[in-house]
């Protein structure tokens, strides 16, 4: 075999090479689980070895299946630059492209996503798909579950009994675990610069810090909250009005690093030194581009990977495509971690 060197090979080819049939080779790729583990390795280190990449109409045939994964792509004005979208899909993708599946990607405004939906799945184009940008009693969920797909969820819908697969982060314990940090450091008056209100994890956020407060009476002002898409510009705007008031905050969550990226610019316009006159923390999605420890003072932040995410939804979709077992877990909620820098720290003298 090795004599072959990187030569490409057809199924037919592969099939007589290995001794085994075609079908079971396809199945083998696609990770199906009547197929040996030690039939698998072979297939693909054999595959990898001739240079072998499977033909998409014949692969189907023998399968049954598109050997492609469905994601429906939000289009508006806010999502055309929503670099959170892209880091969770490059995770995806790296899933897909380690088990050799494909995307299909239908862009669709958010008032025509359930017949996007419904037209993917009669399309006979995916084996399985994902619901993201989760809203309270998200309406999808249930129409996903009355089809004949599987699918997984990145979000949870709240107000919905849990009986759908997803993989989650606990944002609300994140945020009541940053609000008691600050509440620590003395701060009372704590401003929040959040996601749009429909969106759950938005929700989770705000209901994270609501908790915290009330552990010591106190309440989010709702002078000091903003729901705004992720964006820089949302969140110096929203910081900017924030400050305007007068009874300041004197210190701040942000829902991701891009909002805390204007929020920043906000404080430094207004002459205040960040981590001492205002304490800030971000939630950190690991964004390449945006590294919280880069920052002029580093944010502290609650941090959790949208990448690895994306990866984990994607192996976790792919396998239940290939009729994983029932003991993969249906539901998945990742801790967050705090991560404490120069950006807290403790609440001015006479504030």
């Amino acid at each position: 075999m090795h004599g072959r060197g990187i030569a490409t090979v057809n199924l037919k080819e592969l099939s007589q090479l290995l001794g085994l049939s075609q079908t079971t080779i396809s199945r083998a790729l696609n990770g199906y689980p009547e197929v040996s583990e030690d039939t698998r390795q072979r297939v693909l280190q054999a595959a990898k070895e001739t240079g072998y990449r499977p033909n998409r109409a014949a692969q189907r045939l023998a399968t049954g299946k598109a050997g492609s994964i469905g994601l429906i792509m939000p289009i508006s004005p806010d999502h055309s630059s929503d670099m959170h979208f892209a880091e969770f899909q490059s995770g995806l993708a790296e899933a897909a492209i380690a088990r050799d599946f494909h995307f299909v990607i239908m862009p669709a405004k958010a008032s025509q996503e359930e017949e996007a939906i419904r037209w993917l799945v009669a399309s006979g184009s995916v084996d399985g798909y994902y619901l993201a940008y989760v809203r309270e009693k998200d309406p999808r969920i249930a129409m996903a579950q009355s089809l004949s797909l599987p699918f997984i969820v990145h979000g949870r819908s709240y107000g919905l009994d849990a009986d759908y697969p997803y993989l989650d982060v606990d944002t609300e314990g994140a945020f009541y675990d940053a609000t008691r940090f600050l509440m620590q450091l003395g701060h009372k008056r704590i401003a929040l610069l959040n996601g749009p209100a429909e969106l759950d994890f938005a929700f989770r956020r705000k209901l994270g810090a609501e908790k915290a407060l009330a552990e010591a009476a106190l309440t989010l002002n709702p002078d000091h909250v903003r729901h705004t898409f992720m964006g820089d510009e949302q969140g110096y705007h929203g910081m900017k009005q924030i400050l305007a008031h007068r009874e300041r905050p004197t210190a701040v969550l942000c829902a991701s690093t891009v909002l805390a990226l204007g929020a920043v610019r906000a404080m430094n316009e207004a002459g205040l030194k960040l981590g001492r006159d205002m304490s800030l923390i971000a939630h950190d999605d690991e964004l390449p581009l945006l590294k919280p420890e880069n920052f002029s003072t580093p944010l502290t932040t609650t941090r959790s990977s949208l990448r690895a995410a994306g990866r984990r939804v994607g192996e976790r979709l792919i396998a239940m495509i290939g009729g994983a077992s029932p003991a993969l877990p249906m539901q998945e909620l990742w801790k967050v971690e705090l991560v404490v820098r120069a950006s807290t720290g403790p609440v001015p003298p006479g504030t």
